[in-house]
This record gives C-alpha cells, structure tokens and sequence, in this order.
C-alpha cells in the first residue's frame, strides 16, 4: 500500500501532457455540437467532460507508445512554455465552444419543434464539465499509478519495454474487472432490488376494483399489492366499452388487461403459469384477438399504444403482460441488454403453447406487442418454429432497441436505395416499416399470414445508437436524413458513440412524434394495418383520433 501511495503521489503530483490537452480540447468541442436530442447543460457537461478525458487519454497513450518504441523526443527544455501555451489554447478553446455549444444545442431543439435554450447553461455546463474532467483526470493517474507499481519489480527480470507492456495490461485489466464485471453488474441487480422494494411500499393511487374480470380483484389470482403501480396502472386503464361504443357506434365489450407484476411469483416461469391461469380464469381465449405486451424496463405498457387497439376491436381483445424489472430500458440496454430475456421467452412459450393447443377456430388471433426494451425482449422470446406450422398472426414493435436481433437484419437486407431510417425490406410481406410521416408501406398490399411491423422515430437514439459508430458513420446519418434530425449533427469518430449514448438516456423529454416518445395515432395506424377490422373506416379512425387527442395520447 506504500509503494502505491508513493507511485499515486508521483503521478497526481506531475505535469500535464500538452498534447493532451490540446486534443482534449477539441474532443470538448466535438462533443457539444448537435445530436439526435438536446440537452440541457448538465447533461452537455458530463457529455463534454467525458470527452475531454477520452481525448487526453488517447493523446497521452500515443506518446507514451512513441517513447516506448524509442522514438524521439522534445528536448525537456521546451516542454514547459510548450504545456504553458498549450493549457491557454485549451482553455480559449474550450470557452468558445461552452458559449457557441447553446446556439448549437437550439439547432437541435429547432429540428424537433422544440423552444430555444436560456439561462446560465454555459455556466452549468463548465462547472459541471470541469468537475468530471478532474475526477477522471484522478482516476487516469490512478491508473498510471498501478501501472508503474506493477512494472516497478518486473523489470527486474524482464526486458523494460515488455515489462511495461504486461503492466499496462494487468492495470486495464483490474480497472474493467472492477468496473464492468463487479460495479455495474452490482448496480444494476442493486437498482433493481431496490426499485422492487420501494415499489411494493407505494400505497395504490386508486382502489383495488371490484370488478371480478380485473387482475388484482378480489376474484383475481393476482394480488392487488404485488402489482405494482405500472401494473395496477395498466389494469385500470381506459377504454370502457361505453367510450368504444361512442367513438364506434357499435356495441362493445370492457377489453381484458391482464397484468402479473414481479412481485407476483417467486421465479420467470411461476409469473408465466400465473398469467396463463389469469387469462384462462377471465375467459380471455375466447376473445377475438389476444396479445402479449411485454413492457418495458420499468414494467410500463405504453396505453397510448394498446387503447387504439382495444377501440378497433370493440373490446374484444385481451392484453397480458408480465413484469421482469423495475429499470429504465435505456440503463438496462447500457449493461444487460437482454435482462428481461428469460421472463419474454417463460411467458410467450406457455401462452403460445397453450393457444396452439386450442382448434384453430376456438381461439382468438395472437399479436404480439414491445416498446422499446419490449420490443427487445418480445423478439427474442420468439423463434423460427413459431413463424412456420402454427404461427402467431403479426407484432407491432415500436421503437426497436439497437441491439433487436431481427430489426438489425432486416434493416441491414434492406432493399438498395432506402435509407436507414425508413427500410424497405426486402420480404414487405412480412416485415414494414412505418413513422410519423411516412406510413405508405403499411397500406400497401401483400401481406402475408405473418405481418411484423416496425414503428420507428428517425430522431429515436435508443434505435438509432450503434455499437461500431465510434469508428464508422452510420447509414441513417447519410443523406437524405429522416424528420426530426438536424442537419447540422455531423460524426466525429468516438465522440459521436459518446454522444447517442447519453441521448438514449433523454430521448424520452421531447415532444410527442419524436424521439422515443410515440403517439397513439401512429400505433393506431399499425394497429389497423396488422388486424384490419370490419366496420372501422375513415369516419372512425377519425372519431378515434379526437378522442385520442383530447386524452392527450
């Protein structure tokens, strides 16, 4: 502990590398021109300060790279004017682009009809900015520190230059053991626990009900305290069939919503079987249409999403959902992007293997719906035995994670000349894409017995992040760019990955139509392509809209 005292006391107490700053500058600077959503200037420090570090980081890694190859070096007499200079050209750069970065950022808000920024956000986005850049400027030291205390004794058996090398490969390998494998493994099974617990402690905002159909009744299998409050949310949203029958002019029935929270059962399997006799209880396979909504992370079913659904049928549609986490989807695609994997697969193998058992014309049409990590999670649970003897009828997946596994290969196939953002696939009788602005493709004719549509926002960083964007730009990027994205975002290499990171975290703080935030009339619109239902027209898709829109979805 001495020794490494001694080395962290050496290397907190040396010079900064003038190249490092200097190309930490730019880095700051590339950070906070325009990206898929805008931020305020809390968020723009972090994202800057983090990309100062990455910069001065790589800086520092190439010459030490030179000086262990023994290539030559600065005399030590000119290194100090020249990390002089270089921190006041830092610092000039760095002050610029903090105070040109707000009219940037309104680009971005201007692309997505949102107002323009004000206040002291440059203010917030130094001092935030400055504050991170020391603490991972420590944090590098640190690194440096364990490094030289490690290749300290190895060097008294091996050649310097190897000695070093192993030491740097011993010190990253601690700090991503210590980082990845343990921190954020513990943060994110911490977060969810705790979300679990303080979930099961907030009282319920409305009254258990008392109808017997509802999950969480008194007739129910599901209690009404292991809910949670999506779940209990989910159970008591709208329409009744009153309100279906207003906007349908027919008569209509109360939709079934049938929820199983985390709380509910001990294991993935045990809320599966619970949910299955729940549907069986409330007679749920004699309606028309049933569908398996996998929530998002937080165990949330958008009803801005299923509510178009359940007017178009006349109520005669069951939904079912199945809790498996507490998290943001945004958090849980950063560290286990398949955490709800094993529920999704537990819940639609016992649903559809109950519903293939039924004779086809004694069960309802099977759908499948996810947002966002739901989506995720409802593509994995499927396979391709599912899509052949007895398939389900379609899916409607809206903002698509960018780890989807069957999203990626379509979208990747797609016909030549269709951009990113908008696919054409090249089996549209199965697969199509649609958005705010664009729903073409839907209309058109051809489906098949399996229709899986895509609903997707150009300007929505949770579909749009990719993996290898650090070092390549990606297709939608490419003119002609999608509605909603500016024209002025521009890829720099790694920055640009930095940045679609933390717009997943905010693509949900604009407005309805962009982002990740999507609108009852667009799934209404998939909704109406995947089950096509008698007696609903023009006149009541337009009834339904109103409707929708003084609901405020």
């Amino acid at each position: 502990m001495r020794k490494l005292t001694l080395a962290l006391y050496h290397r907190l107490t040396g010079p900064f590398s003038a190249a490092g700053l200097i190309l930490g500058a730019l880095f700051w600077t590339a950070a906070l021109t325009p990206s898929l959503i805008p931020r305020d200037g809390l968020l723009q420090g972090a994202i800057g300060g983090l990309c100062f570090a990455a910069g001065y980081a790589l800086a520092v890694a190439f010459i030490a790279l030179w000086v262990w190859l023994g290539l030559p070096v600065l005399p030590k007499l000119l290194l100090k004017p020249i990390r002089v200079l270089s921190a006041v050209v830092a610092a000039v750069i760095m002050l610029w682009s903090a105070f040109r970065a707000e009219g940037w950022q309104d680009e971005v808000r201007r692309a997505l009809d949102m107002q323009p920024n004000g206040g002291n956000w440059p203010f917030i986005l130094l001092a935030v900015g400055l504050l991170l850049i020391v603490v991972l400027m420590l944090m590098g030291r640190f690194f440096a520190a364990l490094r030289d205390l490690v290749s300290a004794p190895l060097r008294r058996v091996l050649p310097p230059r190897l000695a070093v090398l192993i030491a740097v490969a011993l010190a990253s390998w601690v700090f991503w053991s210590i980082g990845n494998g343990v921190l954020l493994d513990a943060l994110l099974r911490g977060l969810d626990s705790s979300y679990r617990r303080v979930d099961a402690l907030i009282p319920p905002e409305e009254a258990q009900p008392t109808d017997p159909m509802k999950a969480g009744s008194a007739a129910s299998l599901v209690q009404w305290e292991d809910l949670g409050r999506q779940g209990r949310l989910r159970v008591l949203s709208q329409p009744t069939a009153t309100e279906i029958t207003a906007i349908t002019s027919h008569g209509a029935r109360d939709p079934l919503q049938i929820y199983v929270g985390l709380n509910s059962a001990e294991t993935p399997q045990e809320r599966a079987d619970l949910a299955l006799a729940e549907l069986k209880r409330t007679g749920a396979f004699s309606r028309r249409l049933l569908v398996i909504a996998t929530p998002t992370g937080t165990g949330w079913v958008d009803p801005a999403a299923m509510l178009p659904l359940e007017v178009m049928t006349g109520g005669d549609v069951a939904s079912v959902s199945v809790q498996y986490s507490y998290l943001p989807s945004w958090l849980t695609l950063f560290v286990d992007p398949i955490y709800g994997e094993e529920t999704a697969d537990a819940v639609f193998d016992t649903i559809y293997g109950y519903w293939r058992s039924l004779p086809r014309d004694q069960r309802p049409r099977l759908f499948l719906f996810g947002l966002s990590l739901g989506s995720l999670n409802s593509d994995l649970a499927t396979d391709a035995y599912a899509l052949l003897g007895d398939p389900f009828e379609g899916a409607l997946w809206a903002g698509p994670p960018f780890a989807s596994r069957t999203w990626n290969q379509v979208t990747a196939s797609r016909l030549k000349g269709s951009p990113a953002w908008l696919p054409q696939a090249r089996t549209p009788a199965v697969f199509r894409f649609f958005n705010a602005g664009d729903r073409s493709e839907l209309a058109a004719p051809g489906w098949g017995p399996v229709k899986i549509a895509y609903l997707q926002y150009p300007s929505d960083a949770i579909t749009f992040f990719e993996t290898g964007m650090w070092r390549r730009e990606p297709d939608w990027m490419k003119t002609p760019r999608g509605p909603g994205v500016s024209p002025a975002l521009t890829w720099y290499p790694g920055i640009t990955f930095i940045q679609l990171a933390f717009d997943m975290m905010t693509a949900t703080t604009v407005p309805k139509g962009r982002g990740h935030v999507y609108t009852a009339r667009d799934y209404a619109a998939g909704w109406k392509a995947l089950i096509q239902p008698e007696n609903f027209g023009d006149a009541e898709m337009q009834k339904l809209d109103q409707w929708m829109e003084g609901k405020g979805l």
